[in-house]
């Protein structure tokens, strides 16, 4: 019983380009996959860093505005509930 091989899988230097491939494909410190993981992580870390942006501009903005004190005591009272001497806050939160 005799196995017939092709005549381009004989050929060294396919037989050489096809181990390569699958080493740098599958095998390597930097494969397919690992790529793809990277980017991944990559997309998840520039949106992120978006948000942080927006988050950012907000929280300068709010500073600039709590330089004046009318707002300053609005602020406080809304965000932070500070009160009055004479009242009493209550928060209701709903599920």
């Amino acid at each position: 019983m005799k196995i017939h091989i092709p005549n381009y899988l004989r050929n060294k230097y396919t037989l050489t380009g096809i181990v390569f491939m699958v080493y740098f494909l599958f095998l390597d410190d930097w494969d397919v996959f690992t790529l793809v993981s990277q980017q991944r992580k990559l997309n998840a870390l520039t949106e992120q860093k978006g948000e942080m942006s927006k988050q950012l501009k907000q929280t300068k903005q709010t500073l600039r505005r709590l330089k004046n004190p009318e707002y300053l005591e609005a602020y406080a009272r809304s965000e932070k509930f500070f009160k009055r001497d004479d009242e009493e806050i209550f928060v209701i939160t709903y599920k």
